[in-house]
């Protein structure tokens, strides 16, 4: 396990947040997984009850990307035209795999309707760095999943099954896990998606254990 989840959460990370950065933004800064900084946070939150509304003051007063934010972007562009490719994640370099990063972070905000005006006028010299809207969209659907099951565990619940649920909510969650089960049962689970979920939900391949009590 990451030594930063043992000691949940990193202050500087809570920082950032309070400051109006964004968790996948944190990450991109720190070189984490965005589900690693999100487990952090929903332990930060339960201690701090103030500090999400702090973020959210923040959030309001900024009005788009950094200097240093659109610098980033400059680099991944370039680095695109120059190879005549998109950055892959799991390349064998470091710095493609944070580019790589940085696109896909921008494809989900896309997905959502969420990507900053700036991003979007910049990024429009790269033709089709979108990629396939469904596919993109799926795929910030999958972090989202990964993000409410962490703040589920992190509440103290036990693994949330997908029948005889307490809630729409657990059922929900229950279901998406039990598929990323089965998947990795088969082969077919990314390693990238294993390794976050590893991360972030340690203990998921197993889940409940017949007998067990509900956590308290």
């Amino acid at each position: 396990m990451d030594k930063r989840l043992r000691r949940a959460p990193d202050a500087e990370w809570v920082l950032m947040y309070r400051l109006g950065l964004s968790r996948q933004r944190i990450a991109e800064l720190v070189r984490a997984e965005p589900a690693t900084v999100g487990y952090h946070l929903v332990i930060a939150r339960r201690q701090d009850p103030g500090l999400e509304p702090a973020h959210q003051a923040a959030t309001v007063t900024q009005t788009g990307p950094s200097p240093a934010d659109l610098a980033r972007m400059d680099e991944v562009i370039a680095w695109i035209m120059a190879q005549g490719r998109f950055p892959r994640d799991r390349s064998g370099d470091k710095e493609e795999r944070s580019m790589a990063r940085w696109l896909s972070d921008r494809r989900r905000e896309a997905a959502k309707g969420t990507l900053s005006p700036a991003y979007r006028d910049g990024l429009a010299r790269v033709p089709e760095w979108a990629g396939n809207p469904r596919a993109a969209a799926d795929e910030a659907r999958w972090h989202d999943r990964l993000a409410q099951l962490a703040d589920f565990r992190a509440e103290g619940n036990d693994w949330p099954r997908h029948q005889q649920a307490d809630s729409e909510r657990e059922h929900t969650l229950g279901v998406w896990i039990h598929v990323q089960r089965q998947k990795h049962r088969r082969g077919g689970l990314d390693a990238e998606k294993l390794r976050l979920l590893d991360c972030a939900a340690p203990g998921w391949r197993t889940g409940r254990t017949r007998g067990r009590p509900l956590r308290q």
